[in-house]
């Protein structure tokens, strides 16, 4: 009988997990190492803000969610957001489908208990986990070096060790040079799904701050995205600019500051917001809110945006309503982000996710340079592509 082959997986996020649950043990000798006492804390952290777990809409849509198009396709297909549901559901953890098309675990689930019962997985298989144990880098023999002094050797090392953002977690990108040394392209890490900072009027932020903009559009260059935003001291985040990151960051860097514009009123037409306006006998402020359904909030940003001429005309305002521009200035700390774009270059990897320069060595997760909005898509992600990788190996050998 030929012997197992080894597999060190480093690092102890989503990814990891994902991975460790679908390694068959029957063929592996699998031992994940983790620097933290405990696996899974951005895991756990993340849902502290209500956990999603994946997002309920069609395969076509869920896969245009993200950047760049087309690198993830294979392992979104392999295994999707319904077989993610189904799989939650085996090992204990049914789930439902939010107003949002949100999925979440069944009401009283919380993700300390969603975590237990994919380590009770791992531990099903017969996977080993050493923790505190942190890698970084390699000796001059290619063996992985740990911080306290010890070295692995496996015939298959998986790199599983997140992006740049929320370093009380562990996942602070430091990972990075140990690539670049080794001749691997590394991107900067850059903040994602993250507030960016608005020099908003005074006045207008002692009444809107902490207020959302609801039933929204925003554009930036080529990308419209409906949802909602919430206005803040510090300036604008949510759903609907989260989801532009990769045009926003373009523009930043391009030009120290990015210009979106909101469309308040999306449902309506132009053409319909002008006649709405026009045929209003109230006064401009009742006429937004009572003609236009506009709520409060959004009109206060108008007057806060425009001067009093172009809120006066009702050819201006309308203009405004539909594409009010509003200036971002810069981007939150990048700990602040709820992830980062940068990592290791796509080009870097094969479809399989292994390094083109360093055979049987494999890369997943949040360390890739790839990116997508909140609500559920990170984490879908993380897990296809640790199934990914494990029917891969599972095949293979």
């Amino acid at each position: 009988m030929l012997s197992k082959k080894t597999i060190a997986i480093i690092g102890g996020g989503a990814s990891a997990l994902s991975l460790a649950s679908f390694l068959d043990g029957d063929l592996f000798d699998v031992t994940l190492y983790e620097r933290n006492k405990a696996m899974g804390r951005k895991f756990l952290v993340a849902g502290k803000g209500g956990f999603n777990l994946t997002h309920s809409e069609s395969i076509d849509g869920l896969i245009s969610k993200y950047n760049p198009r087309g690198f993830l396709d294979g392992a979104l297909l392999g295994f999707n957001n319904d077989q993610f549901r189904t799989w939650l559901d085996s090992i204990g953890i049914p789930t439902y489908v939010g107003s949002s098309r949100r999925v979440f675990p069944e009401k009283g689930i919380k993700p300390i208990e969603v975590l237990a019962k994919i380590k009770e997985v791992i531990r099903a298989r017969g996977h080993n986990v050493i923790f505190n144990s942190e890698w970084t880098g390699w000796s001059d023999k290619n063996m992985l070096t740990l911080s306290d002094g010890g070295e692995i050797e496996a015939d298959i090392v998986v790199f599983c060790l997140g992006g740049g953002s929320w370093k009380v977690t562990g996942s602070d990108g430091t990972w990075s040079e140990a690539f670049r040394l080794k001749g691997i392209q590394a991107n900067p890490f850059v903040a994602a799904n993250c507030a960016y900072g608005v020099n908003w009027d005074l006045d207008f932020i002692s009444k809107a701050a902490g207020k959302p903009l609801k039933n929204i559009s925003v554009s930036c260059l080529d990308k419209r995205e409906v949802g909602e935003a919430m206005i803040t001291e510090f300036g604008l985040e949510g759903s609907a600019v989260y989801a532009l990151t990769d045009q926003i960051q373009k523009q930043l860097t391009d030009n120290g500051t990015s210009r979106i514009e909101m469309d308040l009123k999306p449902m309506l037409t132009l053409d319909e917001v002008i006649k709405r306006l026009s045929s209003s006998k109230r006064k401009i402020t009742d006429a937004l809110i009572k003609d236009l359904k506009l709520e409060k909030i959004k009109v206060q940003l108008l007057k806060s945006v425009l001067s009093k001429d172009e809120y006066l005309d009702t050819d201006s305002l309308a203009k405004n309503i539909k594409a009010l521009p509003v200036n971002l200035e810069y981007a939150t700390d990048i700990d602040q982000a709820i992830s980062t774009t940068g990592g290791i270059d796509l080009s870097e990897v094969d479809a399989s996710f292994q390094l083109n320069k360093m055979p049987d060595n494999y890369t997943i997760g949040e360390m890739l340079d790839w990116n997508a909005p909140t609500g559920g898509y990170l984490l879908q992600a993380c897990f296809s592509m640790g199934h990914h990788l494990a029917t891969h190996l599972n095949k293979k050998y």
